[in-house]
């Protein structure tokens, strides 16, 4: 029974980097999004740091349970770079203007969270990128030559 468990779902994703990286993103992002509501900010704050915890949490899921080898229709990992690089600029944005205007202190605390995240994304971005290789076909993860 253990092993029709681990064929449906990727263990090896949890211990490696890429899903710590995955792991990190959703939990402060989650974080940053309770900041935000605890502080009644505005509609932009609450609803990035939302859609950026889901969206990490949808790719994080994707990546477990192997969806990414099923569903070859996109590549994958070009579309979680794309996300990454533009939920950096997003957050680099919004969390900049909440630091700025500090209406209370957890707008203060989502805005330092917020930049935390923007770290990750950019560090999910760069593993991401060190590991797909665009001239070789989706089902191989050898380098290109």
């Amino acid at each position: 029974m253990a092993a029709a468990a681990d064929k449906r779902w990727d263990s090896g994703f949890l211990r490696s980097p890429r899903g710590a990286v995955k792991i990190a993103r959703a939990v402060v992002a989650f974080v940053t999004f309770l900041c935000f509501v605890a502080s009644r900010s505005g509609g932009a704050y609450t609803a990035l740091a939302l859609m950026e915890t889901v969206i990490t949490a949808l790719f994080f899921l994707l990546y477990l349970l192997k969806l990414d080898k099923r569903l070859r229709w996109l590549f994958w990992p070009l579309a979680d770079i794309f996300n990454s690089v533009i939920a950096a600029l997003f957050l680099l944005i919004v969390c900049l203007f909440a630091i700025i205007i500090k209406t209370n202190n957890g707008t203060l605390a989502g805005g330092v969270f917020g930049l935390v995240l923007l770290v990750l994304c950019v560090v999910d971005a760069v593993l991401l990128f060190q590991k797909i290789s665009l001239g070789a076909p989706r089902g191989r993860n050898i380098p290109a030559k």
